[in-house]
């Protein structure tokens, strides 16, 4: 019993990670001001461009790096469109994520991408050896400690830094934000680009991490749980978080039942983490303020 405990418990960790740092991007970017709905734009991307990079150099670490560049393509795409251009960036973020998936369908028959790539495996000493809490929290993919340090520096960032603080500003009150002398509109590209570099290393996690492969559409909707995510966490970084972590155990659940000889309804089971999601989102966004700015295009000069 211990042994399906932490099996399942250690997958949950795992299914996690990839939202989590696609989750610490987009809590930026909402903090910015921006809802990002093309954050599954950057983690398909990111996840083709690691397999893809992995396939190329035979490096499966490398193949995040082409993962996180990626998803800096897509935010950058993003951020000239909806801050510069002033196009609409709900507009820009479903055909993003439309583009992004016809392009990575099309490659994938058009490309002869590894199968087998996947990034190390880090075993703590003695920790790792732990019943139950070793699987679950000691004996992972380096990625996964590379996680545990980005949170701690992500509330750092918007908490604590002067950049945080203005980005915040630009989120909350970008009309006040413009008179003190920020840059409302480059402060929202630049957490466009920010949420694009970890969403793409989210993607690519995801696919030189868990999956050791590229798969159609393989991101399956979990750019919009991220985004559900934020709002289910209050736009905190600890409630985000939390919101991965429920999707990830409903996933790991779901991977678990037929394993424990439970026998529902396939579609049912794919579409259960999901319908999760939605409720926790109706919930609990009503009971939390967004960014007083969420959402509303700035252009300097108007009122």
């Amino acid at each position: 019993m211990i042994d399906e405990s932490s099996v399942v418990l250690a997958s949950a960790v795992r299914l996690t990670v990839p939202l989590a740092f696609a989750a610490c991007g987009e809590y930026i970017a909402e903090r910015a001001g921006t809802i990002n709905i093309s954050v599954e734009a950057m983690m398909l991307g990111g996840a083709f461009s690691a397999v893809l990079g992995a396939t190329v150099t035979g490096s499966a670490a490398t193949g995040l790096l082409f993962g996180m560049a990626a998803g800096l393509l897509v935010g950058f795409v993003h951020a000239q469109f909806s801050h510069r251009l002033g196009v609409n960036t709900y507009v820009v973020g479903l055909v993003l994520s439309a583009l992004v998936l016809g392009l990575t369908s099309f490659l994938l028959d058009s490309v002869d991408l590894d199968k087998n790539q996947q990034v190390g495996a880090v075993d703590i000493p003695f920790l790792s050896d732990l019943p139950l809490l070793g699987p679950v929290l000691f004996s992972h993919r380096w990625p996964v400690y590379l996680l545990v340090a980005l949170v701690p520096f992500v509330w750092w960032l918007v908490q604590r830094s002067r950049f945080g603080l203005e980005l915040r500003a630009a989120g909350e009150n970008p009309r006040s934000a413009d008179v003190t002398g920020i840059d409302v509109r480059k402060r929202r590209r630049q957490a466009l680009l920010i949420c694009g570099l970890l969403s793409g290393l989210g993607g690519a996690y995801l696919a030189v991490g868990e999956v050791g492969m590229f798969n159609q559409n393989m991101t399956a909707g979990r750019g919009f749980v991220v985004i559900a995510a934020v709002i289910f966490g209050g736009w905190t970084l600890r409630g985000t978080l939390t919101g991965c972590l429920v999707f990830g155990a409903a996933d790991a659940m779901r991977l678990a039942l037929p394993a424990l000889g439970l026998q529902l309804n396939a579609q049912l089971l794919i579409a259960a983490p999901y319908v999760l999601a939605l409720l926790a989102m109706m919930f609990f966004a009503k009971s939390h303020r967004a960014p007083g700015a969420l959402g509303r295009p700035f252009v300097r000069g108007t009122v």
